[in-house]
């Protein structure tokens, strides 16, 4: 089936939900998606095959020249074909068409290899203060 990937594409809260809960592993949640990134975000994309969310990242910002990457998050049957990085080059184009001049994201350790190698992000310092 093909993959389809659409900036600020129609999502529904159970669908992301679900895919959130399935991609990170936590119990189902019921985030209010739409109002959050009505709220927040520059834009998100979605990633669809055959109807079905299989992948979305969000991009918040500061209204100005930093975008970040959140909640990227790929369904367990599709990671490894591509997906994850056709969503962070997506959201990087549209942050670019928005004049941003900055690309951030965070995260854990063990996904260097798709942010630094596939993605294409390079080190830098960063400082976080757990609330």
């Amino acid at each position: 089936m093909t993959i389809t990937y659409t900036w600020r594409g129609e999502v529904d809260d159970a669908s992301l939900n679900a895919l959130h809960a399935e991609g990170f592993g936590h119990p189902l949640q019921r985030t209010d998606w739409r109002a959050r990134l009505e709220r927040h975000s520059l834009g998100w994309v979605c990633a669809r095959e055959g109807g079905a969310l299989i992948g979305f990242v969000n991009v918040a910002w500061d209204g100005g020249s930093h975008a970040f990457l959140l909640d990227t998050v790929v369904a367990p049957h599709r990671r490894t074909a591509g997906v994850g990085t056709t969503l962070v080059a997506t959201a990087a184009d549209h942050a670019r068409a928005a004049h941003c001049a900055w690309l951030h994201v965070d995260f854990e350790e063990h996904l260097g290899p798709f942010y630094f190698d596939g993605c294409g992000f390079r080190r830098t310092e960063a400082g976080l203060i757990a609330l």
